[in-house]
């Protein structure tokens, strides 16, 4: 059976740490009591060996074996 990970796609918001990006990925659920649509962030450290990632490019994310405490996503590209 082929494994299938998972990817996401967010802006970084952090890249003060070497070798470590943080991603706020947002997603749009509907409210399950009042029907509004509302905006979800969460915020995932995601590897990355990429130098010249800066804070508002979007990038797309995979996940990954656990690499530390908190981080189990990697970079795999970027977007803009």
């Amino acid at each position: 059976m082929k494994e299938v990970r998972k990817t996401r796609e967010g802006v970084v918001v952090s890249n003060k740490m070497q070798k470590t990006v943080t991603v706020s990925v947002a997603r749009t659920i509907t409210h399950p009591r009042y029907k509004k649509v509302v905006q979800i962030n969460k915020r995932f450290y995601a590897h990355c060996e990429l130098p010249e990632i800066e804070v508002g490019q979007k990038v797309r994310i995979k996940e990954t074996r656990p690499l530390s405490k908190l981080k189990r996503w990697e970079v795999v590209e970027v977007l803009g």
